[in-house]
């Protein structure tokens, strides 16, 4: 008896990894619990997808690489200042860029102010929604006060329906709103499912490439803030953009996670006003708080990406209610803030094994560098020792098991943000210092420290 095809397969919805049967761990990357049910993909029902292009021979050929001849075309400035820093530098045509972030965070507000500002410059852009109305997607843009005539509005998620248009608009700007409600008729799957997705995705790959059009897909976002669906088709995009911040604050973040045309980990800063996104001229000022700085507090001088910030660390000191006192971090490492607990607790003899700590990075902003050790471990010296912050005073370095102060990349970038900002003194490691020696530091003065020894002495003990 002929051995019946299962009609269902599981996949990771981590990394896209599939399977004929449930697993407990995905032997592709390893998460537990991660395996979803979904109906297989039947054969196709088309001849072609949609998404192929007739390659010329020459380029399915090996080629010489001195023979090959670069791109022409250069980046094509978005008009918002922010999103072009985030994207490396503009717009790549021909690139597919993913956007992602909670529900209300301002990915659509953002992609039509794009579209708006490129339409102004007279290019024609094509905005493809699966979820609203064209009804809906015009009151938004009219309550932000645009009104672009050559900005096209196509309310379908069908795939074909959106290369038909495509062909017969040929827009330099496609939006895709959201890649979770696009479907290919010739995938027997829906909406939202891995297949489907994963299908759509190389379709809008390929639309890009042959057309030389920048798409841009909007996608959901789970509750720990990945993109919802597998993850594979963060692999399948060339840029993949997060917001972060919270609904309720009006300032966002745009980071760069990938970018094949640029660096990643670039950041954009936006506040969300009435009239849609606005771009923060001087993010620094919202990341230092208001005010003097207050016992608990240490400003650190951070690069993200390739712009140089100034943010206020703050720091919380309490007894511990229970046995087991409480280590809660907003904005740094979780890990990389308990290890600088036990430094701190090891080498300044700080008794915090009873004191329940919290860590905060003023304005919402989330940093990933080891330079901002240094302004972390004396914000918490400054609450448990309740000594307020030398004035004028920002850190920028790297902090070892032993307590040694390390040099950080770019000290110069640093030292001009922190003279820009009002700063009159940047404590960094002595290698830094004898580094920057003989350098134009426009006025602020540095402090050579080699170990957190000499960085407490600071704060008068």
């Amino acid at each position: 008896m002929a051995k019946v095809k299962s009609t269902t397969i599981f996949f990771c919805a981590s990394c896209g990894n599939e399977s004929s049967k449930w697993l407990g761990r995905c032997s592709g990357c390893g998460e537990w619990n991660t395996y979803k049910e979904a109906p297989a993909a039947l054969p196709s029902k088309r001849k072609n997808s949609g998404g192929g292009r007739i390659v010329p021979r020459e380029q399915r050929q090996a080629q010489s690489f001195r023979q090959i001849k670069p791109d022409a075309e250069k980046r094509v400035a978005s008009g918002i200042t922010e999103l072009d820093r985030a994207l490396g530098g503009g717009m790549v045509p021909g690139s597919l860029v993913l956007i992602g972030g909670a529900p209300g965070i301002g990915k659509s507000t953002l992609l039509l102010q794009l579209s708006a500002r490129l339409v102004e410059r007279g290019k024609s852009c094509l905005y493809v929604t699966g979820e609203e109305s064209i009804a809906q997607i015009k009151l938004r843009g009219e309550r932000l006060g645009l009104s672009p005539d050559k900005l096209f509005l196509l309310a379908s998620g069908s795939l074909q329906e959106i290369l038909a248009e495509a062909e017969r608009l040929t827009p330099a700007l496609i939006i895709v709103d959201s890649i979770q409600t696009m479907r290919d008729e010739g995938t027997e799957s829906a909406p939202g499912n891995a297949g489907q997705m994963r299908e759509c995705t190389a379709v809008f790959s390929e639309l890009a490439r042959s057309t030389r059009t920048a798409v841009f897909i909007i996608g959901h976002v789970t509750k720990e803030g990945a993109i919802a669906g597998p993850k594979v088709i963060e692999h399948m995009v060339d840029t993949v953009l997060y917001f972060e911040g919270e609904g309720e604050h009006q300032y966002r973040l745009l980071r760069a996670v990938k970018n094949r045309y640029g660096p990643t980990n670039e950041i954009g800063v936006f506040e969300m006003t009435s009239q849609g996104l606005a771009e923060v001229d001087s993010p620094s000022a919202i990341f230092l708080g208001e005010g003097e700085r207050q016992t608990g507090t240490a400003a650190a001088a951070v690069i993200e990406g390739t712009r140089p910030l100034l943010v206020e660390v703050q720091a919380l000191a309490a007894p511990a209610s229970y046995n087991y006192p409480q280590r809660v971090c907003t904005g740094y490492e979780y890990n990389r803030f308990v290890l600088l607990t036990a430094i701190a607790e090891k080498r300044l003899g700080l008794k915090l094994r009873y004191q329940d700590l919290f860590l905060n990075l003023v304005g919402g902003l989330r940093v990933s560098e080891t330079g901002l050790d240094l302004a972390a471990v004396m914000a918490i010296y400054s609450a448990v020792k309740d000594l307020a912050p030398p004035a004028g005073m920002a850190l920028a370095g790297e902090v070892g098991l032993s307590g040694e102060i390390r040099s950080v990349a770019r000290p110069e970038e640093r030292v001009r943000e922190a003279s820009r900002m009002g700063f009159k003194q940047l404590a960094l490691s002595a290698k830094n210092v004898a580094k920057l020696k003989g350098a134009k530091l426009g006025g602020i003065k540095l402090v050579a420290l080699k170990d957190l020894g000499e960085a407490v002495r600071l704060f008068g003990s």
